[in-house]
């Protein structure tokens, strides 16, 4: 199998600098599930990296890789893993680059058998390694912890709890790393932790280290959401214009042993990377800069300091941090019943108008032949203000998507969403057109917390993949 180079790609970027000596670097090849694969790419062939980092978990991702591993436990793992894996390996195997994920997602082992037999494929010499440990359902269901939604138990009896995952720290990954680990595949970890754990290891750097953990903590944040920190989400045609957001580069971060970091992009790739971004960045998703909450310690993010020191390049220092928390956050996914809903759209004069009769349409034949109560369902005028949630109404919008979505607990009730939305064509207002039907099974997602004495950190190597593989042919995992 030939290697793919980032110019098979139509790739502008150019070959980075070599990191100072004594420095670690370590670069972002994505930022959630569904993020780009040529940045990545980029990254692994020209940035001379040390270490290379894929996030794909998101919280409802998480729970629905469970629900898709109930309905085969051979799978469950990330879809792109292992196409993220073929593109950058060769790259990272001859460039010494060693890839950090938390793909593993609801089958972590699973993601490891599949990635090492992937390798094993294409002769590449990598390490696979397997941390495990956040699945806690057993231990959920064994306390019963109040929700932080609701305060109600979290196995109430409501909906069916499907799954429990404890955002787990760098613990497992700084273990596999020391353990000579090429590639380390977890589920569920705090997004920072998947920086924290290769620094921690690359430095030997106490784990009990508040400050040192805090910094890098810093680093790891404004690194896991890829394109975020280099534009993507910066970026406004009108006040803040960045450049090739087509082409745009992911970042990386050169990291000295005091925890120091300039952060950077690939010369040649779009997006830009300035102290507005990476400010942005930096309070994204932080309720409390002075108390961010990670399984390794309790960051301090008000003394960060952000300083350009040249083109896309941003000295970081001033990261702090208390003690880690007893306690971890626990992701909890509830499967019952089915979501529904139907789409259509009315354009020209009186949109709004004729949108509003025909949701009056649906909501009525819900109500009378299928038995809905009109609290059941949920309603948008999509380009009328929807977004705003009545705060910002458009007053007379030429386009109108009108949405009707729902629950029910048969299938067979749900469906009647989205079919009379359909019906619309021919017996509601006039100009209706590009109507849509979705429907699926639901999926609600919670938090609470466990002590993190209740959890066990495990690292599974190579050797013992195989003995996993050979003990699941049957899939009876």
């Amino acid at each position: 199998m030939g290697i793919v180079k980032a110019q098979d790609l139509g790739s502008t970027a150019r070959e980075a600098d070599l990191p100072e000596p004594g420095t670690i670097r370590i670069g972002s090849g994505a930022g959630f599930a569904g993020d780009r694969l040529d940045p990545a790419l980029e990254l692994a062939e020209l940035g001379h990296l040390d270490f290379l980092v894929f996030e794909l978990l998101g919280e409802r991702t998480v729970a629905n890789a469970q629900r898709v591993r109930l309905n085969d436990p051979s799978v469950g793992y990330d879809p792109t893993l292992l196409e993220r894996i073929r593109l950058t390996a060769p790259h990272c195997s001859a460039n010494g680059t060693r890839i950090i994920t938390n793909g593993g997602a609801a089958n972590p082992l699973a993601a490891g058998c599949a990635v090492a037999a992937l390798l094993k494929d294409m002769g590449i010499d990598m390490p696979v390694a397997v941390v495990t440990g956040d699945d806690v359902l057993d231990q959920v269901r064994g306390t019963n912890p109040l929700t932080w939604e609701d305060s109600l138990p979290a196995d109430n009896g409501e909906a069916r709890l499907a799954s429990a995952n404890a955002y787990l720290g760098a613990t497992g990954i700084r273990r596999a790393l020391d353990e000579g680990a090429g590639i380390v595949i977890t589920g569920r970890v705090a997004d920072p932790s998947l920086y924290v754990g290769p620094l921690s290891h690359s430095f030997s750097w106490p784990n009990d280290d508040a400050d040192l953990i805090g910094q890098a903590t810093v680093i790891g944040h404004l690194l896991e959401c890829g394109g975020q920190v280099t534009g993507g989400y910066f970026a406004d045609p009108a006040t803040k214009p960045v450049a090739g957001l087509d082409r745009l580069g992911f970042p990386y971060a050169d990291v000295a042993d005091n925890g120091a970091a300039i952060i950077g992009k690939l010369p040649g790739t779009g997006g830009a990377v300035t102290v507005r971004t990476c400010t942005e960045q930096l309070l994204y998703e932080v309720a409390d800069p002075s108390a961010y909450i990670t399984p390794d310690v309790v960051a301090d993010f008000t003394g960060t300091v952000l300083r350009e020191v040249g083109p896309d390049r941003i000295a970081v220092s001033g990261g702090k941090g208390a003690g880690a928390p007893a306690d971890l956050k626990v992701t909890l996914g509830y499967l019952g019943g089915w979501e529904a809903d139907g789409q259509i759209t009315y354009a020209g004069p009186r949109a709004l108008e004729r949108a509003k009769l025909a949701a009056e349409i649906v909501l009525r034949r819900l109500e009378r032949i299928h038995g809905f109560k009109e609290s059941e369902l949920s309603v948008e005028f999509i380009g009328s203000g929807a977004s705003f949630r009545g705060l910002d109404d458009a007053a007379d919008p030429t386009e109108v998507r009108l949405r009707v979505a729902g629950g029910a607990q048969s299938r067979s009730r749900a469906s009647a969403i989205g079919s009379e939305v359909e019906a619309l064509y021919t017996n509601g207002p006039a100009g209706g057109g590009g109507a849509r039907t979705s429907i699926r099974e639901s999926l609600s997602v919670k938090s609470c917390s466990l002590p993190r004495a209740l959890t066990e950190v495990k690292v599974t190597h190579a050797s013992e993949l195989i003995d996993y593989e050979e003990a699941h042919d049957d899939h009876e995992v």
